[in-house]
């Protein structure tokens, strides 16, 4: 069944934002498949994605720059990275349920890309596009930082400690009086290019486990994955990259039943 555009949709129900170019809207939804597969008379949506990052970084950007006025370029390019990765915006994109929306091909339904995270981030993306164009920057700016609004907390609240070791030992010694230990397990490669693996533990469990060309870079991918079996968000974790699964780690629920 194809999604009608003529009334208003769950995104725009929830914010109050209607827009009134209902061709720009359907554009936004508009998968390139779809129109591989049909005769229909449309637009896909990849230059409104285009349009809607650059939107999206430059808004946050701003609210960035105004809310850490003491902070390094570096740290904020770090912080705007938490709020515009893949992972962020595809998950704002099914709270608002814009997947239901999408004009896909068919080959691309039954491959699941109405849950697809890249094709959720990208119609997020368009549909910021399509925000700015109908209704201007102040619009798009109240729902870019409203829609983000969870994110941008997390943000202020490790803004002074921003590495996932720092958040990993406090979460720890908060939720179980315990501190995280780190171990390498394992190095290969030749000395001038060594690659080491490192196991993070909480108690007896292991927990989590990271790959680096250092032991620090394989320490901070370890207690991102840790955190993240934790049921902790961490966006600087990436999920396809990094190592997810090991059969030598521990179930994290039999810490959490503690």
């Amino acid at each position: 069944m194809t999604p009608s555009f003529d009334e208003p949709t769950y995104f725009e129900q929830q914010t109050g934002i209607v827009l009134t170019d209902r061709t720009l809207l359907q554009e936004a939804f508009t998968h390139r498949s779809y129109l591989n597969e049909t005769d229909a008379d449309l637009n896909h949506n990849e230059r409104l994605e285009f349009l809607g990052d650059a939107v999206i970084e430059l808004i946050t950007s701003l609210h960035l720059y105004a809310l850490f006025p003491d902070s390094s370029e570096g740290d904020l390019t770090r912080l705007r990275s938490m709020l515009v990765r893949r992972e962020t915006l595809a998950r704002v994109a099914e709270t608002l349920h814009l997947g239901v929306y999408l004009l896909l091909g068919r080959g691309e339904e039954e491959t699941g890309g109405r849950k697809r995270p890249a094709t959720l981030c990208a119609v997020y993306e368009a549909l910021a596009g399509a925000v700015y164009l109908d209704q201007g920057m102040e619009v798009a700016t109240d729902f870019i930082l409203s829609t983000l609004s969870e994110d941008l907390e997390y943000v202020t609240q490790v803004s002074t400690n921003l590495d996932a070791k720092s958040r990993l030992q406090e979460y720890a010694q908060e939720s179980f009086g315990l501190t995280p230990r780190y171990k390498t397990v394992r190095s290969t490669g030749p000395d001038h290019d060594k690659c080491f693996i490192v196991v993070v533990s909480v108690g007896k469990i292991r927990l989590g486990l990271g790959r680096g060309k250092s032991k620090r870079t394989a320490a901070q991918q370890a207690a991102a994955m840790a955190l993240h079996r934790l049921g902790q968000f961490v966006r600087e974790y990436d999920y396809e990259k990094e190592l997810v699964s090991d059969p030598d780690l521990d179930d994290p629920d039999e810490l959490l039943r503690k």
